[in-house]
């Protein structure tokens, strides 16, 4: 089993790129290649800057390759097609004139990716975790993100070879169980794969390890949270946002919380998994200043339970 351990700036807090205290994309890097990852996303679109020179000499300088990059946005609404089409095209571009090694792997598609998440709805960011209690699109508008999802993929795989993953956000449109098994019907495999992330199944309502032993033959990208049951408990009682939740700490280094990564481990070596993994703890940016201690000490924990 070939597993590659890679960041993300959401480590550092950078989730909203018009957050006013978001660190430096420079420091970000810079500390990704302290903490030992080689690979790392790029972050929401317009954090790390369209600038294929500077990215680059950046990555060079801290021997890191970008593996991803995300449209996180409103997939739903009509009007924003062009503007997540202008994304994809803007991040596409970028990705595939970056320098990038990677090994091939049997069956399944290489990065870098193109990872799609709905976001930007208030009425499901304060329902986040919560199924019960949840709205759920209409099949007019659940149609119609569909219809977004496979324009932006096959846009992204037939221009630049770049595919495309949904990811199932707590927060967003597609977060639940029906609303990814339904995602399975509409989306088939050879249009766009799936980014499982073990903390937003949990977060809301499900189990990673069925889930991902459940989606093997659908899974291109992993990413992996750890989250703190007691502060868990306690958000699920108040009326709050998703990135609310994960200012007050429900997010915790990977080997802290309550998903068993030693049991993931041999899942994954079961389901034959073979690619990258990036391990995400969404926090305040305000609290950047321990982000390089807790994802070093994520990346320790991985090690230690037999991840290379």
């Amino acid at each position: 089993m070939s597993i590659h351990i890679a960041g993300a700036p959401c480590c550092w807090g950078v989730d909203d790129p018009k957050n006013p205290f978001l660190s430096p994309w420079e420091r970000v890097l810079q500390e990704a290649s302290q903490a030992g990852y080689k690979g790392i996303e790029l972050g929401p679109y317009g954090y790390i800057p369209m600038d294929i020179e500077r990215v680059q000499a950046e990555l060079s300088k801290n021997n890191l390759s970008i593996i991803a990059g995300t449209i996180f946005d409103d997939l739903v609404t009509a009007s924003h097609l062009e503007n997540l089409l202008q994304q994809a095209d803007d991040i596409c571009s970028l990705m595939t004139k970056l320098p990038f090694s990677f090994q091939e792997k049997d069956g399944h598609f290489t990065p870098p990716y193109l990872v799609l998440i709905d976001w930007g709805h208030d009425e499901r960011d304060y329902k986040a975790g919560r199924p019960d209690q949840a709205k759920r699109l209409s099949k007019k508008d659940w149609n119609r993100m569909m219809s977004h999802i496979r324009t932006i993929a096959e846009r992204a795989w037939k221009r630049y070879g770049v595919r495309a993953v949904i990811h199932p956000h707590a927060g967003g449109y597609i977060e639940f169980e029906d609303e990814i098994q339904q995602l399975l019907k509409d989306i088939p495999y050879d249009i766009a794969g799936l980014c499982l992330d073990t903390g937003h199944l949990y977060y809301s309502k499900m189990d990673p390890e069925q889930w991902l032993r459940e989606c093997a033959d659908r899974i291109d990208y992993i990413h992996f949270k750890d989250i703190d049951e007691s502060v868990y408990q306690q958000v699920m009682g108040e009326h709050i946002r998703f990135f609310d939740a994960c200012a007050k700490g429900v997010m915790c280094p990977i080997g802290q919380g309550i998903i068993n990564y030693d049991s993931i481990h041999k899942l994954l070596k079961d389901i034959h998994y073979h690619g990258y993994i990036t391990i995400e703890q969404e926090r305040d940016p305000r609290n950047s200043d321990t982000s390089l201690r807790d994802v070093s000490q994520s990346i320790a924990y991985l090690k230690s339970v037999g991840y290379e």
